[in-house]
């Protein structure tokens, strides 16, 4: 077989690709020898002799399967993890999470009559200054101090 590297970087700067991406075909490799101008190698590529190889991309099905696991919970534990524990839930999202959750429930609190409105402000205070550190630790305060109205 003939040395086609010529004819091959001639169709890769008509393609405008790599010279990996160029296909020749084995069986005509007289005629594209014979091919030393860019327009023989058009005419080539025009009867499908010389063609261009579609890109290879890289493949998403492995990323996608430890994707699954993880929503699971699985391949989460310590030495799968790259990075000190705020860097992966920073501190600030937490707390946007925490301050939510109790504003929440201090308006639902409100909403049905269980709080007046002043110790409501007082309690969104305290919530806004951290003293609540969940829901169920506002539940509990509201409990131990009698704050919560009987029906």
């Amino acid at each position: 077989m003939s040395d086609l590297f010529n004819q091959r970087r001639l169709a890769s700067k008509v393609f405008d690709c790599g010279l990996d991406r160029v296909w020749l075909n084995p069986e005509a490799s007289e005629e594209i020898a014979s091919a030393i101008t860019r327009e023989d190698i058009r005419g080539l590529i025009e009867k499908g002799t010389i063609k261009k190889k579609p890109v290879k991309g890289v493949s998403r099905g492995r990323a996608r399967a430890l994707d699954a696991k993880r929503k699971y919970g699985h391949c989460k534990g310590h030495g799968s993890r790259k990075g000190k524990k705020r860097a992966r839930t920073p501190k600030k999202e937490l707390w946007i999470k925490k301050i939510r959750a109790l504003r929440k429930r201090l308006k639902e609190l409100r909403a049905e009559g269980s709080i007046e409105k002043s110790i409501y402000c007082r309690l969104y205070r305290k919530a806004k200054g951290g003293e609540y550190r969940s829901v169920s630790h506002l539940n509990s305060h509201l409990g131990s101090e009698k704050l919560l109205k009987k029906e």
